[in-house]
């Protein structure tokens, strides 16, 4: 149990060490909304070694909308610009939020998005109708 811990931790720091990279590349905003209030790295490929192009400078409440929470589509609508996002992993986070709005205009953003086409026809697939 020791060992999981020591490395859950040992990857928290090592996702901290990005923090100023990532708010340079962010240009000091979150790269979801837009928004400037509690900034911080979040992790969206926890599968893989933890590298810049994994990790999003998210504010608390795209951060809590990354880990599943509830999404009101009216607080979202300014994903749309992330969509296009020059890494890949930022935009289908924004997609993946936007998708769980079920919002035809948020359908629509993604559709038209430069996001890979198996990336959207898997993402569709998860479309409630």
């Amino acid at each position: 149990m020791a060992k999981g811990f020591n490395e859950h931790k040992e990857r928290l720091a090592a996702i901290q060490g990005f923090g100023k990279v990532l708010a340079k590349r962010a240009g000091f905003i979150c790269e979801w909304c837009g928004g400037n209030e509690g900034l911080k790295p979040y992790d969206l490929a926890p599968e893989r070694e933890v590298e810049e192009e994994t990790l999003a400078l998210l504010c608390e409440v795209c951060r809590g909308y990354a880990g599943g929470g509830r999404v009101d589509a009216d607080q979202v609508r300014g994903y749309e610009g992330a969509l296009w996002h020059a890494l890949p992993l930022i935009a289908e986070g924004a997609a993946r939020v936007l998708a769980r709005t079920n919002a035809d205009w948020a359908w629509e953003a993604i559709d038209g998005s430069g996001l890979d086409d198996t990336f959207k026809a898997a993402l569709q697939k998860t479309r409630r109708h």
